[in-house]
């Protein structure tokens, strides 16, 4: 082989494995963190809602929970439901015993599209909570500044690490807590924000629920892609 002839083999096997490596680093990675509570800078990433707001008398309260044994922390979400309202409120709200933590938007959004499941590893008392997604507003009429919610129950066992992991189409429409009855389609590429919350009533078959002390440690929340 000539001196040519090899160089411009070894060029051409250069640039082969220069495109294998952009091809393969083009590729998203099959998992990605988007929340992992074990700092108190995280926690200042999200806020915390209840119907207190609104003249009822829940509350709630977010706080890292310390490891005995000297490793990273975990979030800690509690409080007490009521289905209290206060008298004097000017509020005229139709249901009360509900709190919530949700992020603060997103500087722009984040892009989930090459996923298909949200995961959360979560230590519970036996009550249903609720995972929401917002994303960038196009199903609301123009006009109406709030995000698109996408709601999932989340039971999680009592006193027990348990990884929930809620395939994004399961997530259904929602519209201040009512579901849109309308066959519609997230865009996983406009990911605004999340939360999670508990209500006093509802959620699925067998979980606690009425009004009362609640307790679900977080550890993280990442974006898994499942399927090829």
């Amino acid at each position: 082989m000539s001196r040519f002839r090899g160089l411009w083999r070894a060029s051409v096997d250069a640039t082969k494995k220069a495109l294998t490596w952009n091809l393969e680093d083009l590729v998203p990675p099959s998992e990605r963190y988007i929340y992992k509570f074990n700092s108190k800078d995280e926690l200042k990433r999200w806020h915390l809602y209840s119907d207190s707001e609104y003249g009822g008398m829940s509350s709630a309260s977010l706080e890292i929970k310390e490891s005995a044994n000297g490793s990273s922390g975990t979030g800690l979400f509690s409080g007490n439901l009521s289905l209290d309202v206060d008298e004097g409120s000017k509020w005229n709200i139709s249901r009360s015993g509900f709190c919530g933590m949700r992020s603060k938007r997103f500087d722009g959004f984040i892009d989930l599209d090459a996923y298909d499941t949200l995961a959360l590893k979560l230590k519970g008392d036996g009550r249903c909570y609720i995972s929401t997604i917002y994303t960038e507003n196009w199903v609301n009429s123009p006009g109406q500044e709030e995000d698109n919610s996408w709601q999932a129950f989340v039971f999680v066992p009592k006193d027990s690490w348990y990884i929930a992991k809620i395939p994004l189409a399961r997530y259904l429409p929602t519209w201040r807590g009512n579901v849109i009855e309308e066959n519609l389609e997230m865009n996983p590429a406009r990911v605004v924000g999340m939360s999670l919350s508990v209500n006093a009533e509802g959620g699925v078959p067998g979980a606690i629920t009425g009004p009362g002390d609640f307790r679900l440690e977080i550890d993280w929340i990442r974006a898994l892609r499942t399927e090829d």
